[in-house]
């Protein structure tokens, strides 16, 4: 049989639609940030998060007033998490090793790995307490060595939340705003007058919050686009319907626009599934929201083998792909577009989440097909640097480098060879001429 779907959701063309509502209010937003700085911002918090306060930024005192009101156990659940991320983070450091090697007789080449210089951190919070995103970035950032981390998050209920700001406190920020949405993506990106701008933008956030990181690509630089949450589960007859459910509704709740795509090769589990997450939804505290996004953008794919379950997940590149079948790791071997694998029922994608250690800000929008997801090395940037150590070197090289310029027509290329082949190599080259093979040659 060919695929089926047995459930689709919103048609591409509403969503492109979406996406062309969202693209104009962020670009005439920003201008105006850029335009009116401070006043567009104060402006923007009070009308989105009704708040207002006589600075954004908060102090030392108020942080650690904030801290005081989290509980002791809550405490010891965030460090807990935080050192879980912490530490992977580490390990991927460590797995980033600056080189230098002699390729070639007297020819050094050699890489840097250098923190960016300072990052903007959005941590959302408008809906839910986003007390994870945290640890995903600035402590990330912290562990890459990144000499500036701010970092912004939106009031929750008219004040800052203490679990979130403790968690960016601990995570190494220097500056703390509260701050949310388009105004607090354009405020550390674009600067105002009490904002320094940064280099580089990281978190996820909502539609809004990426299609302004979007724009300002280029500007700054961006950790990757993190839009609404996606999941996709992947599933054969080895679990049953309720942990189906259960793993596509987790990642429903987050949002209006939250996809969540069932794949499976077995009608029975696809048809008990959409009857179990009806069920789920009519006792899920969070079924509003969960509701409306699984209406709008769930999805139940029926296939007739694993390579086809495989094919089409490749194609949706999904930012979570939960696999549960009798062939997780082929799954593993496999699957090449995506933002990050949960293999197996034990573990689940609200691990990944909050606690057990990867990162869990991910590609969404199929930017799985060219990058993977916000980590230590997102932070680092990897220079080059060269050196000839010696004359003959210097000649040698330079006479190649002189005769292809003038292959490719660059004369002013060539001339910086040709001068070190005069003073290094003590050659006659004419100008804007190409220097002469001599039969010897750099010898490897």
């Amino acid at each position: 049989m060919a695929v089926e779907y047995l459930k689709s959701g919103k048609p591409e063309v509403e969503r492109r639609e979406d996406d062309i509502k969202i693209r104009n209010v962020v670009e005439e937003t920003l201008k105006d940030i850029e335009s009116r700085g401070d006043t567009a911002v104060r402006e923007l918090s009070e009308k989105f998060d009704s708040y207002s306060p006589p600075s954004f930024r908060l102090s030392l005192p108020e942080i650690e007033a904030l801290m005081k009101k989290v509980s002791p156990g809550d405490m010891e659940d965030i460090k807990f998490a935080q050192g879980q991320i912490q530490n992977f983070a580490r390990l991927q450091r460590d797995s980033m090793q600056d080189i230098e090697v002699e390729t070639l007789p007297g020819v050094v080449l050699g890489h840097k790995n250098i923190p960016v210089q300072s990052v903007g951190c959005y941590i959302p919070g408008g809906k839910f307490p986003m007390v994870a995103s945290a640890h995903m970035s600035v402590a990330t950032a912290s562990v890459a060595g990144v000499p500036r981390i701010i970092a912004c998050t939106p009031a929750f209920k008219g004040e800052p939340n203490p679990a979130v700001i403790t968690a960016i406190h601990l995570g190494g920020a220097h500056e703390i705003y509260v701050l949310g949405g388009i105004q607090a993506i354009g405020a550390m990106a674009i600067g105002t007058e009490t904002i320094a701008p940064v280099h580089m933008l990281v978190g996820p956030g909502n539609a809004f919050v990426a299609e302004a990181k979007r724009q300002l690509f280029g500007r700054v630089g961006i950790d990757l686009l993190a839009g609404p949450t996606e999941t996709m589960v992947i599933a054969d007859e080895t679990v049953d319907a309720e942990m189906c459910a259960t793993d596509l509704l987790g990642q429903a709740e987050h949002g209006y626009n939250s996809p969540a795509v069932f794949i499976t090769n077995s009608r029975q589990l696809a048809e008990k599934t959409l009857n179990e997450i009806d069920r789920l939804l009519s006792i899920l505290p969070t079924a509003d929201t969960a509701r409306v996004s699984w209406d709008d953008y769930g999805e139940v794919i029926l296939c007739d083998s694993y390579e086809e379950m495989l094919s089409i997940a490749n194609e949706i590149a999904s930012e979570h792909v939960q696999v549960m079948t009798d062939r997780d790791d082929w799954f593993l071997e496999n699957m090449t577009c995506y933002g990050a694998l949960f293999l197996g029922p034990r573990t689940n994608v609200s691990n990944g989440d909050k606690v057990i250690g990867t990162n869990h800000t991910l590609p969404t929008k199929k930017a799985g097909r060219y990058t993977g997801g916000l980590w230590v090395g997102k932070f680092i940037k990897t220079h080059s640097y060269q050196r000839i150590i010696t004359d003959e070197a210097a000649a040698d090289i330079g006479a190649y480098c002189s005769r292809l310029c003038l292959l490719e027509g660059f004369v002013g290329h060539a001339e910086q060879a040709n001068l070190r082949v005069r003073r290094y190599g003590g050659l006659d080259v004419g100008y804007g001429q190409a220097a002469e093979r001599h039969g010897k040659g750099i010898k490897e």
